[in-house]
C-alpha cells in the first residue's frame, strides 16, 4: 500500500519540507539525526522559528495562537518536521496541559499561560507518578489541603521528566480522602520556583539526566492554581493522557529512523553482500515498515474523528512504542559489536567517541533509553487492559 496525500495536502507537505530545510539550523538537525542531547536553547531556537512563521503549536486553534491546521495538515506537519530532523515538540506544555486549559481553564489562566507556553517562556513538567503510584495513578498520596485562600501541598512525585529545566509544573494531588480514589483528585498548575520544591536527579541507564524525583514540603499555592473544579482532576487527567499517548506514537520519528536504518544496512557488508540484501534481516525491516504504515493510517483515522482521543490513543501508544523499540533493536543488530561500546559516564554530548562507523556511538544509549517508551504514559500492559475493557472482552 502506498499512502499518498491529496494534491492540496501534497503542496502543503512541500511547503513544510522547504521551510524546515531552510530554517532549521544545521547543528540542531545534526544533533537530532545523531540522537544527541537537545538543549533548552536548541529547543527555543527552533520554537522561535515556528512562532515567526505562525506554525508554533500546530495542534492549537487560531483563537489561542495556533495555526489552525486541519487534521491532514497537522499530520503532515508533525511527520515532515520529524522526518527532516527538527526537534520534537515539548509535550508537557504544548500537547498535554494546553488541551486541558482550552477545555476547563479560567479566562485568566488561558491569558497568562497559553501565550508563554507557545513561546516556551513557560517550560512545563508533569507531576503525576509517585513511588508506588505509577500505572495505578489513582492511588497517588500527595496531598493538598486548603488553608484560607491557599492550598498547601505535601508529598513526592517520581519520574518527573524535565523538572531540572522546567519553570512550571502541572500536577495531580489528593484533595479528598473520604471518597473513591478517582473522585478525590484535583489538578494544579504553578511555578517551579515556589518555595518548598526540591528536585533531585535520576540518571538513567543510557547515562543521561532525563528525569527526577521531586519533593513538595508545605508548598503554598493560591486558589487560582487550581485547574477547573476541585476533585475533578481525574477527569482532566484522562483528557490529558489521551493527548500524551497519541504523541508517544512518534510516527515521523520512526519514519526517519527507518529510512536511516535502510541506508545503514545498505552500507554494511556481511559475507560479501550488503546486510539489506540478506533475506532474514530484510524481512524484519519490511515487517516493521508495514506496521508503521498501518500505525500512520490508524493515527489519521483517530485524528479525523475529532474530539478528545479515545481508545485509539491507547492503541497508538502501544504499537508506536513497540515500533520504536523494534527499530533500535534492528540498528543494534546491524551495527553488531560496534553498537556495544559506550561509556555511560560520558554521554554523546560530552564527546563519547564511536568505535567503527560514526553513528555507532549513539546506538547503544538510544537502545537503552527506548526501553522506557513501553512504560511511560501508562505501561503497555495497562493500555491493553483498557482496550480490552473498552471492547467488552
Amino acid at each position: 500500500m502506498d499512502l499518498k496525500y491529496p494534491e492540496r495536502a501534497a503542496r502543503f507537505a512541500d511547503e513544510v519540507r522547504a521551510f524546515v530545510r531552510k530554517e532549521l539550523p544545521a547543528e540542531i538537525r545534526d544533533k537530532v539525526q545523531r540522537r544527541q542531547k537537545i538543549t533548552p536553547e536548541d529547543q527555543r531556537t527552533w520554537q522561535r522559528k515556528l512562532c515567526d512563521k505562525g506554525w508554533a503549536c500546530p495542534s492549537w486553534p487560531k483563537e489561542y495562537g495556533g495555526p489552525g491546521f486541519d487534521v491532514m495538515e497537522r499530520m503532515i506537519f508533525d511527520n515532515i518536521c520529524s522526518e527532516e530532523g527538527a526537534p520534537s515538540a515539548l509535550p508537557f506544555g504544548e500537547l498535554m496541559i494546553s488541551p486541558v486549559l482550552f477545555a476547563v481553564g479560567s479566562p485568566e489562566q488561558k491569558a497568562q499561560l497559553l501565550p508563554k507556553i507557545r513561546t516556551l517562556e513557560y517550560w512545563f513538567c508533569q507531576g503525576f507518578s509517585e513511588p508506588g503510584s505509577g500505572s495505578d495513578l489513582a492511588s497517588l498520596r500527595t496531598r493538598a489541603v486548603q488553608d484560607g485562600d491557599d492550598w498547601v501541598i505535601n508529598g513526592q512525585k517520581m519520574w518527573t521528566s524535565g523538572a531540572h529545566n522546567a519553570n512550571w509544573i502541572f500536577m495531580l494531588v489528593r484533595t479528598n480522602t473520604e471518597v473513591k480514589q478517582q473522585e478525590g483528585i484535583s489538578m494544579f498548575v504553578f511555578p517551579m520556583s515556589t518555595p518548598g520544591i526540591t528536585v533531585r536527579p535520576i540518571v538513567t541507564m543510557d547515562g543521561e539526566h532525563h528525569t527526577n524525583e521531586t519533593f513538595f514540603d508545605n508548598v503554598r499555592v493560591p486558589k487560582t492554581a487550581l485547574i477547573g473544579e476541585v476533585n475533578k482532576g481525574w477527569t482532566y487527567a484522562k483528557l490529558l493522557l489521551g493527548h500524551e499517548r497519541t504523541s508517544i506514537a512518534r510516527i515521523g520519528q520512526s519514519k526517519r529512523e527507518l529510512r536511516r536504518l535502510k541506508a545503514l544496512a545498505s552500507e554494511i557488508n556481511i559475507t560479501g553482500a550488503p546486510l539489506m540484501d540478506h533475506t532474514p534481516f530484510r524481512d524484519r525491516v519490511a515487517a516493521v515498515e508495514i506496521e508503521l504504515l498501518a500505525l500512520e493510517i490508524t493515527a489519521l483515522r483517530a485524528i479525523a474523528k475529532g474530539g478528545s482521543p479515545g481508545v485509539e490513543a491507547n492503541l497508538l501508544k502501544v504499537k508506536g512504542s513497540e515500533i520504536q523499540q523494534k527499530l533500535t533493536e534492528l540498528f543494534m543488530d546491524a551495527a553488531g559489536p560496534y553498537g556495544l561500546p559506550f561509556d555511560p559516564d560520558r554521554g554523546l554530548h560530552d564527546g563519547n567517541e564511536p568505535i567503527g562507523f560514526d553513528e555507532a556511538a549513539s546506538l547503544g544509549p538510544n537502545y537503552l533509553m527506548t526501553r522506557v517508551v513501553t512504560i511511560y504514559g501508562g505501561s503497555n500492559e495497562i493500555q491493553r487492559n483498557i482496550v480490552s475493557k473498552t471492547l467488552g472482552l
